[in-house]
Parts: C-alpha cells; structure tokens; sequence
C-alpha cells in the first residue's frame, strides 16, 4: 500500500513557507523593533535573533498562530500597496 501524495493547497498562501522564512520576511520589513510591537513577545525585544525567535515559536502554538497572522497581514499590504515603476 502506497501513502498518496498529500492534496495540492493552491489557496493557502502560507503552503510550503517556512517559520524561518516568515520570520526572516517580517523582521526584514518591519525592523526587530516593529516586530516586537505588533508581536510583543521577548523573543523579538530583547537581543532578538531568527534562531532565538524559531525557538520559541516552535515551542508556543499561540505566538505561532500570532505570527502566521502577522505574515498574512503583511503579505496583503504589500499586495494593496501601489506598485512603483
């Protein structure tokens, strides 16, 4: 008996992101400070790190799902923002 291949989310943006991926994105767009305003967790305010911050994401469900949001929420506003030539 073969496993079949898990189904196709062609709708789910966050299909195939990584944490790290997420993290690296947000803190890139909003700075580790911004970050830690709109998510404040210590992780992200004191000496914060990608590998300090995946840490304790991988360890929090609900400061993951927080993030995934936060992910989300950034992703729209760089898709509503007016595209410069």
């Amino acid at each position: 008996m073969t496993a079949s291949p898990p189904p196709a989310q062609p709708r789910n943006p966050l299909h195939g992101v990584t944490l790290e991926a997420m993290v690296v994105a947000l803190a890139a767009h909003y700075g580790w400070a911004g970050l830690a305003q709109r998510l404040p967790v210590r992780c992200f305010q004191s000496d914060p790190s990608v590998a300090s911050s995946l840490k304790f994401l991988r360890k929090t469900p609900w400061a993951r799902a927080k993030l995934e949001s936060l992910y989300l929420f950034m992703l729209r506003e760089l898709k509503r923002a007016p595209q410069r030539p």
